[in-house]
């Protein structure tokens, strides 16, 4: 994924601003944003419609997963998390995630749930996809870590009938991002105090 320098430099000066808006919130600030994203996740209608709901655990200051997680598994919701593909370098696989769940650090020092194939659910069996971003804007465009994975795991999102939805505290949205070929745009993002959606 080359992309000509000023481009590239401008979205990692992007990313840089925002993990840094992102962790200046106090823990205080942290806990309270969660709940309130949390409460509005659960009433969002494809959140309140879907058995299964792909999400991801929280890292570098982001909205904390833990109280949604928790929500879901109280309303019977079948939570998944992502895993770093065993063998398909830059891919992800979702992994039924239950409170008994044994958790690992991967490669990118990232917490997910140690690899069991009979816990892998195929993309076309997700309803929802939470998926973590950096930077959110106005048009729905996503700016993430930089590795490509969930463009990847979005690239065809319509096709498997599954519903993405960013999840972002309010201060990680932006007016515009630079946009490369293989952005995927989100049709939704939730915050604590709002629904963004993009038809």
């Amino acid at each position: 994924m080359t992309q000509p320098p000023a481009v590239s430099a401008l979205r990692q000066e992007i990313r840089q601003l925002i993990r840094k808006r992102r962790r200046a919130l106090s823990s205080e600030q942290q806990a309270h944003f969660a709940q309130q994203a949390a409460a509005r996740m659960m009433a969002y209608p494809p959140v309140v419609m879907a058995r299964t709901v792909a999400l991801f655990l929280s890292f570098d200051g982001e909205l904390d997963t833990q109280p949604l997680i928790e929500q879901l598994w109280r309303a019977g919701k079948k939570v998944y998390l992502p895993v770093l593909h065993p063998f398909s370098e830059g891919n992800l696989l979702f992994l039924h995630y239950h409170p008994r769940s044994e958790l690992v650090v991967n490669r990118l020092k990232i917490t997910e749930p140690k690899l069991d194939v009979r816990d892998v659910l195929p993309l076309a069996k997700l309803d929802v996809l939470i998926t973590p971003l950096v930077a959110f804007d106005e048009q729905g465009q996503r700016l993430g870590m930089g590795g490509g994975f969930y463009d990847r795991t979005l690239q065809n999102w319509q096709q498997y009938g599954l519903h993405p939805v960013g999840y972002a505290h309010d201060c990680q949205g932006v007016e515009t991002l630079p946009v490369e070929k293989w952005d995927i745009p989100l049709p939704a993002v939730v915050t604590p105090s709002k629904v963004w959606e993009w038809a």
